[in-house]
């Protein structure tokens, strides 16, 4: 079964993200359920919580991300402490570092000439 991982991460800010879980974990799970998830997993991290869920139809997503209780659990939080996108969160990163651009090589402006000496001798 193929599924299409969502992250809902909350941010520790003046209230503890923990908090919001523990208010909100049953019900976020009991609707993610009742919609369309086939798996869902929270994770406590050492910035705040991560839910994980696993849908197989992105209209399943859509419609649980538009339920009241749904919309009033992420109302509930600060918004700069909100993170809703696909993909699994948390510590779940690229396996490899981020490479670097490397620096263009060619079509560089040219390196500055110094004047010829007869006009270096005229200004003087």
């Amino acid at each position: 079964m193929n599924l299409t991982w969502w992250s809902i991460e909350v941010r520790d800010g003046q209230e503890p993200a923990g908090r919001w879980r523990d208010a909100h974990a049953a019900a976020l799970a009991e609707a993610a359920v009742t919609h369309g998830a086939q798996d869902w997993a929270w994770h406590t991290e050492p910035f705040g919580v991560v839910l994980e869920l696993g849908f197989t139809d992105s209209a399943d997503w859509d419609r649980f991300r538009h339920l009241p209780v749904v919309v009033a659990a992420l109302d509930a939080v600060d918004p700069l402490t909100l993170y809703v996108y696909p993909g699994r969160g948390g510590s779940a990163g690229a396996g490899l570092p981020r490479r670097t651009p490397r620096p263009i090589i060619g079509d560089a402006a040219p390196l500055p000439v110094a004047p010829p000496a007869f006009l270096v001798a005229r200004l003087s």
